[in-house]
């Protein structure tokens, strides 16, 4: 039972081919991360909401007019990676291009569910077309369950939402961070996802000059796809220290948060994150975060802080910063 609906989006033909196949365009409607390999037999990974990644190969692709994937989830031995089909045809119309999206393959319960997952995204897609950003996507704010790896995503979703509003003139900016600038502290993050990241088998390719959220975001996607390769038992290394897993896979999301509140802080922009997530990665906060071991990931004494405050101000007052609201 097919599921099929058409669109129309105010771009041209190419506009909105990049819009639904290049991951930096991907990431402002339908994806938390993404994986492409745009060409006839090449695979795509994509997480849609944190816990729930999509994958498969595409099958045919013709730039600016038409393309063909399998399509399945990770983790469903019902609908496997790549057990259905997704067509996605573009076609020249008045005001814009239209997009016929077709997903073959399923039965009726998944037809169904599907059909309510595609519908959420072709609306998210044409306010992407016509805003350039769809904005937050309240699928991915608050996973459940809530764990170290889908608060990570969770986090990275985040974190990449405010980076997306950083410009040139921004990285030379001074952050809460005392010690570092825009620039140094997207260092320091790059260097915070390739060692966690690493600890789970990823390897990576930086890129210094892309614009700063492509820089972050093209890390952690490896480095989260590891992590869900590997799951989060036994132990990992770091450095030359042994740590538990659930640890190290927690630190991704104390890391993503915290320092999407010091991007924002220092560039004027907004922290969109959802309460029961922000408790999340407070609790994490307090369990990793030993007194003893503040100094050694840059948190300042604890400020003190109204119980009644929302759960980042809470965690930014506990790492030592002078919190606001958040968003």
């Amino acid at each position: 039972m097919p599921f099929d609906k058409t669109v129309v989006v105010p771009l041209d033909p190419d506009a909105t081919f990049d819009l639904v196949t290049r991951p930096d365009r991907l990431r402002r409607w339908q994806t938390v991360a993404a994986r492409v390999d745009l060409q006839a037999g090449g695979e795509y990974r994509w997480t849609v909401v944190p816990g729930h990644s999509a994958a498969g190969t595409f099958r045919e692709v013709v730039p600016g007019q038409r393309v063909v994937f399998g399509w399945g989830w990770e983790g469903d031995d019902e609908l496997p990676p790549g057990s259905s089909t997704v067509t996605v045809t573009l076609t020249p119309t008045a005001g814009g291009t239209e997009v016929r999206l077709v997903h073959d393959g399923l039965n009726a319960e998944q037809a169904a569910r599907h059909a309510e997952g595609w519908n959420h995204y072709l609306d998210r897609l044409v306010a992407a077309a016509q805003t350039s950003d769809a904005g937050p996507d309240d699928w991915a704010a608050a996973p459940d369950p809530l764990d170290e790896l889908s608060s990570a995503e969770a986090t990275l979703a985040v974190v990449q939402r405010v980076l997306r509003g950083v410009t040139a003139d921004d990285m030379s900016k001074q952050t809460p961070c005392t010690e570092f600038t825009v620039s140094q502290l997207a260092d320091h993050l790059v260097g915070s996802i390739t060692s966690l990241g690493g600890a789970a088998g990823a390897t990576f390719d930086d890129d210094p000059g892309k614009p700063v959220e492509a820089r972050i975001a093209d890390l952690a996607q490896p480095a989260l796809e590891a992590w869900r390769n590997r799951g989060v038992d036994g132990t990992v290394t770091l450095g030359t220290n042994s740590f538990p897993a659930t640890v190290a896979a927690g630190i991704l999301s104390i890391e993503f948060l915290v320092h999407a509140w010091d991007f924002a802080a220092a560039t004027g922009g907004d922290v969109a994150v959802s309460e029961p997530l922000a408790e999340y990665v407070l609790a994490l906060t307090h369990k990793i975060i030993s007194p003893e071991g503040r100094k050694a990931v840059g948190f300042d004494d604890p400020l003190p802080v109204e119980h009644t405050s929302d759960a980042v101000t809470r965690l930014i007052a506990y790492t030592g910063r002078h919190p606001v609201p958040a968003a």
